[in-house]
Formats: structure tokens, C-alpha cells, sequence
């Protein structure tokens, strides 16, 4: 039986290199991005592949979106729901001002919408056979790793998204669901910049083997692409 992948935030980067990787790994993929007319390498990888990906859109941060999703996916079995999609905040996070709109916009897409699309594809992850959630965390949101300060934005929404991991993994544990709070490392994507010490192909390949050694005991965990267990 085919294994199902749904990641958010398909359309470039990690999340587009995941679809690409789980793909040639022989998965079915439902590749989710805002804007699938112009995700033009998605599209080709649509159409160059044996049918195994669809797209789909979603704008993680509108809840309409994610009740459409839901209904469309609803004899869905997702054996691996990775929440992927996520932003970076305002330029300039230093101690200085911050638009408040800005961190709230982040906030909604870092944090609530996991939360949200967790809720609303519970029972097509449980009725799989892998029945993971992961969630794209950072080790830049670890409060014990924190050293250097600044990051105000993106640092206090992943640190609240690996909060809400955390109650994920205790909540589902009942279905059998493992729940993951993954740091990809330092890429080299728009988001992680040209100076970035990983490339992302590299990345994506241990992200998959951490997730295809994970176990019920990794759940509520942040697990580096190498596997290693990062302090909160």
C-alpha cells in the first residue's frame, strides 16, 4: 500500500525538495503552497512524475482554507502530516520596534495554523500506518540555545509552536500518533540565506531518516536533522 505525505509549503525550499525526495522514494505526496499557478517547479515536478503528486492549495493562516482541505482529503490516510510552511517575520527583529502586526501575522502561520491543521486531519493520520505529525521547529527557538538574543519574531513563535508540539505528542499519544518538532539546520533557502552552511537536499535527506526512525518514544521531542536531541 502507498505511503502519503501532505506537506505544507511545497512551493520552494525544504518543502519543495521534500515533495521531490518522498517522490523518487516511491511516496504519494499532496503538495499544499498558496498559489499552486505559480509554484512553476511544483508544477513540473507534477507533470514530469507517475501521478503520485497533487497540489493543492492553502494559505495555512486562513481557516477556510484548512476546512476546504479537510473536506477535500476526507478518505485520506496521511502517514506523515509535516507542517512545513512557515515565515521568518519582519526585517530588523532587533531591540527596537517591531511592527505588532508583523509579529501577529507570524504568529498565526507559525503557531496557530499547526495547531489548526493538526485538529482538522486527525483522523486521516490516525487511520494510517505511520501516523506521524511533524512540525518544522528551529533550534533557534530554544530558550536554553538562546546566547546571542535578538530574533525577537521568529524566535518567540517557534519556541510557541514547540510548546504546542509538546501538547500535540501528550493529547495524541491515545491515537498512536507520534508528534515531532524537527530543526532542519542552517539551509541555504530564501528564508536561511546564501551564507547558510547546509545545502537542501542535504537537509531534507536526514530530516527523512529522522523521520523514518521515529517512534513513539521521539514523540513531543525537537530532533535536529542528524538525529540529535536539541534542548528546549
Amino acid at each position: 500500500m502507498d505511503k502519503t505525505l501532505l506537506i505544507t509549503g511545497a512551493n520552494r525550499g525544504i518543502g519543495l525538495e521534500l515533495a521531490r525526495q518522498y517522490l523518487a522514494a516511491n511516496w504519494r505526496v499532496l503538495a499544499c503552497c498558496r498559489n499552486p499557478d505559480q509554484a512553476t517547479e511544483l508544477q513540473a515536478l507534477a507533470q514530469r512524475g507517475t501521478g503520485k503528486l497533487a497540489i493543492h492549495a492553502l494559505d495555512v493562516a486562513r481557516d477556510e482554507d484548512i476546512a476546504r482541505l479537510a473536506r477535500e482529503l476526507r478518505e485520506e490516510k496521511i502517514d506523515i502530516l509535516f507542517q512545513n510552511a512557515g515565515i521568518g517575520g519582519p526585517r530588523g527583529q532587533g531591540f527596537a520596534p517591531i511592527d505588532s502586526e508583523e509579529w501577529l501575522k507570524a504568529f498565526r502561520v507559525n503557531v496557530l495554523a499547526p495547531f489548526h491543521l493538526t485538529l482538522a486531519l486527525v483522523d486521516q493520520v490516525a487511520a494510517s500506518q505511520r501516523r506521524i505529525v511533524a512540525i518544522m521547529g528551529t533550534q533557534l527557538g530554544s530558550i536554553t540555545d538562546n546566547t546571542s538574543g535578538g530574533r525577537y519574531v521568529y524566535r518567540s513563535t517557534k519556541a510557541a509552536v514547540h510548546m504546542v508540539g509538546k501538547s500535540l505528542s501528550i493529547d495524541l499519544a491515545p491515537r498512536g500518533i507520534t508528534t515531532l518538532l524537527l530543526h532542519p539546520g542552517w539551509v541555504r533557502t530564501a528564508m536561511g540565506g546564501a551564507q547558510a552552511t547546509m545545502s537542501v537536499e542535504d537537509s531534507v535527506r536526514g530530516l527523512r531518516q529522522v523521520l523514518e526512525r521515529a517512534t513513539p518514544a521521539d514523540s513531543g521531542q525537537l530532533i535536529a536533522y542528524d538525529g540529535r536531541i536539541l534542548p528546549w
